[in-house]
Order: structure tokens, then C-alpha cells, then sequence
């Protein structure tokens, strides 16, 4: 009975799964344990490193000049807010060119008070207008919503993001239906760019909520408003949280070729080694034929 959920879903649906959960990018805070959790990730993997208000854009680029001498596909997040005007910038993407790394994921940030740059989109005008943005461009999209920008506003970012932009990550979100509905409606307006789907990893409640907690007192405030029920849900079974079920539901939207889903990006919340795992087991699982998979998992 323990894997008999998956039969439900077309092989299709299973195909496109298992293909697109084979290469996924890895979330990584800049804390401590940051070299060690990376350890237990795949040779060569993609490891996005998040810019954290407690510790400053430099610890971001410091870890991903770490990871990119190992062999890692490093993706720094560069926070507007957190970058104190057009010198400071130039400063960073000179120091992750001469890295070797041309690719970076912009974020608005948490800062609370900004320096010359508020948001998300003013940085990329920057980045544009030094001639110094990296090739590969990733931007944050809200199928939830946004705690602190009302829904207008921020679907007018978005669009006026994209130019810059190669591709949108969904930040966090526990609902494959919200998730699905937000890439088609964006379908419907014209938007085309790549859909990275953002994907919580495996974690016992405790840490998921310390982690958050760590990241800054904004981030923290959002994740809760956004899923008390989740939360709670999750304090009360003492158990770890495994993204089975949204995968699950997200499956068909993957198979579909019009919907534009092209990677996913695990937020491994700094637990890589039993995020790793729970992918791996997941992979295998999905490639075993229908009807299968009770025996298999007898073997």
C-alpha cells in the first residue's frame, strides 16, 4: 500500500515527473553548515545560495565562489534591498564574473531599509545598464500571493520583469492547485518565460520553522500567514514534511507541454542529505511500471 498513490497518475504524467525531478536545483542558506549539507548533493549539481539580511550579500557570493571551485553550478541570489547602490552592485557582479559564475536569481529582498534600489526590478534595470548582468537570469513568481504587495502591483512587476529575466521560480507553496492555476492564467496573458517550480524538501516541523526564522523576521512572518493550516497541521503529526502529494498533484500540469514547467527547485532548508534521499527513492519509484510498485518495494 505504501506506494500504490503513484498507479493514479497516466504514465505520461509519471515519465514527465521523473524526468523533470533528475537535475532540480538545490536552495541553500548561507549558514554554517552550508559546505557540509552541499557535500551530500549530486557531483556537478545546480545549488542556488540565498541572500540572507542576518549575514549580508557577501556571505551569498562567498559561498557560491566555495562551491563553484567544487564543480557546483552556483546560482547567487542578489537582493535589491540589500544592495546599497550602483558601486556595491557593479562590486558583486564583478566578483562573481571573475568566478566563473553567469547566472544569478533577483530577488527584492528584506532589507528594511533599502539603498538605491527598492525592489526586484529596479536592480535588473541596473544590472542591464552596467552591462554587467549574467546571461542566465532567474525571478521570483507568487502563486499565493505576496504578503506585503497587493495582486495588482505585483502582476505588473512581473511583467515588467520578464525582459530581463530567463525563466520564474514559484516561491514557496504547498498547493499544487494554486500552483497550477497561476502558471495557466500567466499562459492566458502571453507569458511565456520557463516555469522553475519551487518545491519544499523533506523536514521535521522544527526545522523548517528555525530555518525560516534564521532567514529574517519577514520572511518568517510571510511563510506563516501564508500556511497556518500547514503549520499546524505539521506541529501536531511530529513527523517530517515530504512533497509526494504536490508532486502528485502538480503531475499532470508537468506533462503538459503548454504549461512551460522546465526544472524544479528544491528548498532543501539547509537538510539536503534527507531531501537527496526522498528525490532519489521518488525518481525510482516513478520509473517502475504501474502495477508494480507494491512488489518492488517488497524486494
Amino acid at each position: 500500500m505504501l506506494f500504490r498513490r503513484h498507479s493514479r497518475l497516466t504514465v505520461p504524467a509519471r515519465a514527465a515527473l521523473a524526468a523533470i525531478l533528475r537535475a532540480p536545483t538545490y536552495e541553500l542558506i548561507p549558514l554554517k553548515t552550508a559546505m557540509d549539507e552541499a557535500a551530500t548533493l549530486p557531483a556537478g549539481a545546480r545549488v542556488s545560495v540565498t541572500a540572507s539580511p542576518a549575514r549580508g550579500p557577501e556571505a551569498t557570493i562567498e559561498l557560491c565562489e566555495r562551491l563553484t571551485t567544487l564543480g557546483f553550478e552556483a546560482v547567487p541570489h542578489l537582493s535589491a534591498r540589500m544592495t546599497r547602490d550602483r558601486a556595491h552592485l557593479v562590486d558583486q557582479l564583478e566578483r562573481l564574473r571573475a568566478a566563473g559564475i553567469d547566472r544569478a536569481f533577483v530577488v527584492g529582498g528584506d532589507a528594511k531599509e533599502p539603498g538605491a534600489f527598492p525592489d526586484g526590478l529596479s536592480l535588473l534595470r541596473a544590472m542591464a545598464e552596467a552591462g554587467l548582468a549574467p546571461a542566465e537570469i532567474g525571478i521570483p513568481c507568487y502563486p499565493q500571493g505576496h504578503a506585503f504587495i497587493a495582486d495588482g502591483p505585483l502582476a505588473d512587476a512581473l511583467r515588467a520583469k520578464v525582459p530581463f529575466a530567463s525563466y520564474m521560480t514559484t516561491q514557496l507553496c504547498f498547493d499544487p492547485v494554486s500552483i497550477a492555476a497561476f502558471v495557466a492564467a500567466r499562459r492566458a496573458e502571453g507569458l511565456d518565460l520557463p516555469v522553475h517550480i519551487g518545491i519544499p524538501g523533506v523536514a521535521e516541523p522544527h526545522r523548517l520553522l528555525a530555518i525560516t526564522a534564521r532567514i529574517g523576521v519577514a520572511d518568517t512572518q510571510r511563510f506563516l500567514t501564508k500556511n497556518m493550516r500547514f503549520v499546524a497541521r505539521m506541529l501536531r503529526s511530529g513527523g517530517f514534511y515530504r512533497p509526494d502529494s504536490l508532486l502528485e498533484g502538480l503531475a499532470p500540469a508537468i506533462a503538459d507541454p503548454a504549461m512551460g514547467f522546465a526544472a524544479v527547485h528544491l528548498y532543501t532548508f539547509n537538510a539536503t542529505h534527507r531531501t537527496e534521499a526522498w528525490r532519489r527513492a521518488f525518481v525510482a519509484r516513478l520509473t517502475v511500471a504501474p502495477g508494480t510498485e507494491t512488489a518492488a518495494a517488497r524486494r
